[in-house]
């Protein structure tokens, strides 16, 4: 067997659309010890656990647990769990996940109708409405922040509208949560999923998950067979769910009181997304939301110092990630790898229509602070200057200090 060096990354400062680099807190959380998924100590970290997502969804869920897996784990549990084969899904689409949404809804087998607004745009409660009235879907399935487009798709009011016209609303919040307004409860969400590694400040790999009463006594009224077996009649009738990993149902019994094993918990990863929701709580919601908001608009005025036009519908833009235009005549993809290479910091470009037009700078989790926007900042200035491109100097600094200054941070 060929011999291998111990893994040493490099040094990066990851400030594109996430992973993003992970509070050292939580790092250090996932080093601790081991111990088994049925000690008392492991259940315990368990109900803490789902205790503090309850305040990050801001939710009174009983309901409220992680699914082992990167946030796309999260989004195929809730649509396994939730649909029925045949049954119709709604799918609001404003951007590339959003497209997801719809490949997954069509993969368990829903009849999924889309909606679309151009990429850069969100939908109004009436476009959503006029949909709801046409098809009648049993699931309406939206991302909140798509950050394809860095669009923040409003939600207010929508859970009550879906309920009018008896369907479900689900919604992947993977990109907002923790750096956006996001009320479970006072929207009427009935389920939502998310993953650590954008404004959570953790690693990927686990997604927490909020159901409401409604949404697990749907999942409650499916086939649930602990031996992964059912009948050829109830496969057909689409009664069974169609994956054992992702059985919500018996992921809420391994969670809950009965402990029924289901699998084996990833433990460093628990470990890490307890401490992701404990440091918010620790925070406050509200202040992590305002945290990001600041740090997203001197990221946003430092761009606009340098000169780049900003992309999409800003009223309706993430708190933490900002699209900008790339200058005509540059070679998008050579600035970003000069970035990485001359002072390791990586942004990202964008998917379908976007890819090539616009470069994705994000402000989250641990990276949402001063002296990771301002060194950034820094960086595309000199990075623009060595691409040929005539820049105001310490523009994008200049800029993002006067919003601190505002903001009453020195």
């Amino acid at each position: 067997m060929t011999a291998a060096a111990q893994i040493n990354p490099p040094t990066r400062l990851l400030m594109g659309p996430g992973p993003i680099n992970a509070d050292p807190r939580v790092t250090r959380a996932m080093s601790a010890a081991l111990v088994g998924q049925y000690d008392p100590s492991m259940t315990e970290y368990m109900n803490e656990t789902m205790g503090l997502y309850r305040e990050v969804f801001q939710t009174r869920n009983e309901a409220t647990m992680l699914v082992d897996g990167t946030s796309r784990a999260g989004i195929e549990a809730a649509l396994v769990s939730l649909v029925v084969p045949g049954q119709k899904v709604l799918v609001p689409v404003f951007g590339r996940f959003g497209l997801l949404l719809q490949e997954i809804g069509e993969r368990v087998g829903a009849d999924v109708v889309t909606i679309h607004r151009p990429w850069g745009e969100v939908f109004t409660p009436e476009e959503i409405e006029d949909a709801l009235k046409e098809h009648r879907p049993d699931v309406v399935a939206m991302v909140q922040g798509d950050t394809s487009t860095t669009m923040n798709q409003p939600l207010e009011g929508l859970g009550e509208l879906c309920h009018r016209y008896g369907a479900l609303l689900y919604t992947d919040v993977t990109a907002s949560i923790g750096g956006n307004t996001l009320l479970v409860d006072e929207w009427g969400i009935d389920a939502a999923t998310a993953g650590l590694q954008k404004c959570l400040a953790g690693p990927s790999g686990s997604s927490p998950i909020t159901l409401s009463e409604r949404a697990v006594e749907v999942i409650r009224s499916r086939k649930h067979v602990e031996a992964g077996i059912a009948s050829e009649d109830e496969a057909e009738r689409g009664e069974r769910i169609a994956s054992n990993y992702f059985d919500l149902g018996m992921i809420l019994d391994y969670w809950g009181p009965q402990r029924l094993n289901h699998h084996t918990e990833a433990t460093s990863m628990l470990y890490a997304a307890r401490e992701c929701a404990r440091l918010l709580g620790e925070e406050g919601m509200a202040e992590a939301v305002e945290r990001h908001r600041v740090n997203g608009a001197a990221m946003a005025a430092g761009l606009d110092g340098l000169g780049l036009q900003r992309f999409g519908d800003q009223a309706h833009r993430m708190n933490n990630v900002v699209a900008v235009y790339i200058p005509e005549g540059l070679d998008g993809d050579a600035v970003r790898n000069g970035l990485l290479q001359n002072f390791g910091i990586e942004i990202g470009t964008s998917f379908g229509p976007l890819h090539g037009k616009v470069w994705r700078v994000g402000t989250m989790g641990y990276n949402a602070r001063p002296d990771a926007v301002l060194t950034t900042l820094s960086a595309i200035e000199s990075q623009l200057r060595l691409a040929g491109q005539s820049v105001v100097a310490g523009g994008g600094v200049g800029a993002a200090l006067e919003i601190y200054a505002d903001a009453g941070l020195r």
